[in-house]
Parts: C-alpha cells; structure tokens; sequence
C-alpha cells in the first residue's frame, strides 16, 4: 500500500479504533483507489473528508414488554452522504449492530448507490434489539418508540429508510404508521412490499434477481451460462431465497441455505416444489430442519457453513464476514470459481486474499447487489407506473441496470490499469466509479 493511502487508514484507526466493520469496508476501497490518488492527488482531500459521515444520529429506545417490563435499546441512523440525492439505505435489528455496524453499513450504501446509474445518497442503521421471541405487540411498540425519535430526520427529500436483517414488511409497516401519523401526512417511501404505502411490490425480488442477473454477464464473457452449475448460498432472508427462485428458472443447480445454526444441504439440487417448502418454513419460523421430514435425502450440519460443498458459484447472502480465510479455503478446494456477494462484504479481508491468489472472481456487493437501487429510483420517479408493469417490463429494466452497472466497473478497471480478466477487476473498478462520480459532485457542491 502506498504512503498516501496508508496514512488515509491511518488517520480513521486514530479516530476510531474500535470500529473494527468500518474500518474493514474503508481499507478495501482505499486499496482500490491507490492508482487513483497517484494520478491525482487532490482526490486525497476529498476521500478524508468523504470518510467521515455527515450525520450519525445515536438515541434511546425505550419500550414495554408484554409484562409491562420497560427495556431500553439503542438506535442509530448514520446518513453517510447526500452529495448525489436522498440518503437511501436499510434498517438492521439485531443484537451486534452498533455504532462501527452502522457508519459501514451507510458508507457500503453510499458507495453502491453512487456506482449505480441514480442519484441517490446511502445511509445505515437500526438498532440493538433482537426481535427473535418478541410478541407481534412488542415489535409494534419498539417500532413505535424507535420512530418517536427518528422521524424528524426522515423524508422524500432526505432519508428513504428500508429493510435489512431483522427488519421485514411487518417491521416497515409499524414503522411507517408511525412516521405517518408523527409527520401528519402520507408521504415517502419506506420500501417493501405493500405497495399502498411503500413503493414497488416487485422490490423485494429485486436484488436478489439482480445478483443472479449479474453472474449470468460474467458468465457470458466468459462464453458460458448458468445451466447446470452447482451453486452454494448462505441465508434464508428474502435476498437469498429471490437467487434461489431466479437460479431455478435459469436451470442452475442450488444446493444449499442456511440459517444462524447451522445449513441445509440438498445434494439433488431444489426445484419449485422445494423452493415453495423452503419458503414455507421460513415464513411460519421453523427450523430448516423440518425440510428433512419431506425429503430424507437432505441433510442439516449443525454450527457449519456451505463452503466447503463442491460448486461452481458461490452466493453469501447471510451476513458480513460469514467467510473467513479457512471458508474461503474451502470454496477454493471445492471448486468455486466465481462468488457473488450478496450481502454486504461478506469475506474478511484474509478471505479476499485466498480467493485472489487462488484466481476465484469476486462480484462485489456494490455492484451486484443494486438490483434493489434500481427499483427504489423508479419508486422516485413518478412518470413509472409501477403497479402497472408485468413481471417482463420489471426483469428487462432491471437487466438493463445490472449491465450498465457490470460495464461501468469494468471499464474504470481497465482505466487505471487493472486487467480485465482479474479476480478484483470488479471490486476495484466499482470501488472507484462510486468514489469519482462522489467527488465530482462534492467538488461541483464546494464540499471540499
């Protein structure tokens, strides 16, 4: 690493040290944008002050129990930048999201909305609160509490939140009741998939559909498709279960999802029969044990991942660093040739190294997770009627975006000198079209 980018990830480990996710997510982009920083060295300024957020907003949520126990969780919004548009970013309740969790989940969705072909801005958040064994009623009430504070830095015009682990189409629709009634008017779009109140009902296919949309342009520079291939995918979120469905119908073979205990392996591959028990299960909150009762054939391994299962394509779609250097070493040795991330950076930085050397091909998540951005931006757009599109309309605009997002990556690669056919063209080439186009916009806004 050079002496400018290192003092760059110097400088944010004297800030703040124990923001070890943060840290993580900015010292990938920064070693993409060396050449970058060489070519031009005023970008040096841009980037330290990009890295900082403009907003983090930390505050109390304070709710009852069904025993009427109060609890006090915390939550966070981290509205990373608005130089392009609106912040735009999920909403994660789970018991590890703190205040490093947030900033790298608002600074992932800044970059990813900034290499889409939109104008939006990227933020994060959530809170602490697990809603794992909570009552319907309690969800509502910490819902209720968590906007309370919230709401009055929300709107069209500044901040979109939307779903992330933890936070589905219930969660949203308290949430959203509530903003409503504090902000006294129906405006906004909260995305998920009730469409009378939050935008596009095809959202929720959106990037999942995307990610395979995605492997199948690398696929086709390499002349070949995704019929028949093995494929592993971590998660039973809607994200996973979407590439599950759109792999189906691309005749690949999915093998694996998993859950936090543990993944399920079906050796003979799921069809649209299995899809619909998978997604049954997952809706009613039983275990993925319980597939086994109607298809002995699969197998569960307890406390275990899918990486080490022979494949072609892998899909994490869990959560951030699920693959660690062992797991990558496992891909690598069972086959893999290709990962698509589906979650946000979902290998440490160790892991990205095995898989380098070992010439597997990373999509990165920027890129290929923004099937999601694409369908939020015609929400925006009022000239789309999108209750009014066919599933067809929907999957052709969506292809259109994923390729013009696979092309803009790989031509800002070949820019600043990275080969086209290199593991990390994508990683680096996204990283560094989202930093461009926000430094063009923070140097035209006098931001530096």
């Amino acid at each position: 690493m050079s002496k400018t980018a290192g003092s760059i990830i110097e400088a944010v480990l004297k800030k703040d040290p124990h923001e070890f996710e943060f840290i993580q997510s900015v010292q990938e982009v920064v070693h993409s944008l060396e050449p970058v920083l060489v070519k031009n060295s005023q970008y040096i300024h841009i980037l330290e002050r990009l890295l900082e957020p403009e907003r983090t907003i930390i505050f109390r949520v304070p709710w009852v129990d069904d025993k009427g126990e109060t609890h006090v969780n915390r939550g966070f919004r981290v509205q990373f930048s608005q130089v392009l548009g609106p912040c735009r970013g999920g909403l994660r309740f789970h018991p590890s999201m703190n205040l490093s969790v947030a900033k790298f989940l608002g600074f992932e969705q800044t970059m990813k909305n900034a290499l889409s072909p939109y104008k939006l801005g990227g933020a994060g958040g959530g809170s602490d609160f697990d809603p794992r064994g909570k009552s319907e009623n309690e969800i509502m009430r910490f819902c209720q509490s968590f906007m309370d504070e919230l709401y009055r830095y929300l709107g069209p015009d500044q901040d979109l939140p939307a779903e992330d682990m933890g936070v589905g189409p219930r969660e949203m629709g308290f949430l959203f009741g509530q903003y409503r009634r504090l902000a006294g008017h129906f405006q906004g779009n909260f995305t998920g998939p009730k469409i009378f109140w939050s935008g596009s009902s095809l959202r929720t296919e959106a990037t999942g559909y995307g990610l395979v949309f995605f492997a199948r342009l690398i696929l086709l520079e390499m002349n070949k498709e995704l019929k028949g291939l093995r494929c592993v995918i971590s998660g039973t979120g809607k994200i996973a279960l979407h590439v599950l469905e759109k792999l189906l119908s691309c005749g690949a073979i999915p093998i694996t999802v998993s859950d936090s205990k543990g993944y399920l392996l079906d050796e003979d591959g799921f069809d649209y029969v299995k899809f619909s028990l998978l997604r049954d299960i997952k809706s009613q909150q039983r275990s993925l044990r319980d597939y086994i009762k109607s298809y002995p054939r699969a197998r569960y391994f307890e406390d275990s991942k899918p990486w080490n299962e022979r494949c072609d394509i892998a899909f994490p779609c869990a959560s951030q660093n699920e693959i660690g250097q062992p797991e990558a070493l496992g891909l690598v040795n069972s086959g893999c040739r290709i990962l698509i991330e589906g979650s946000n950076m979902p290998c440490t930085s160790q892991a990205i190294d095995a898989l380098r050397k070992a010439k597997v091909l990373v999509a990165p998540a920027k890129a290929a997770g923004a099937g999601g951005i694409a369908v939020g931006e015609l929400e925006l757009n009022h000239e789309y009627n999108l209750m009014q599109w066919s599933p067809e309309d929907f999957e052709t605009k969506l292809q259109d975006s994923m390729k013009q997002t696979y092309e803009r990556s790989l031509k800002h690669a070949n820019d600043y000198g990275f080969l086209k056919d290199s593991p990390e063209a994508l990683v680096h080439g996204g990283n560094i079209c989202a930093f461009l186009n926000l430094a063009q916009a923070m140097t035209d806004q006098g931001c530096v």
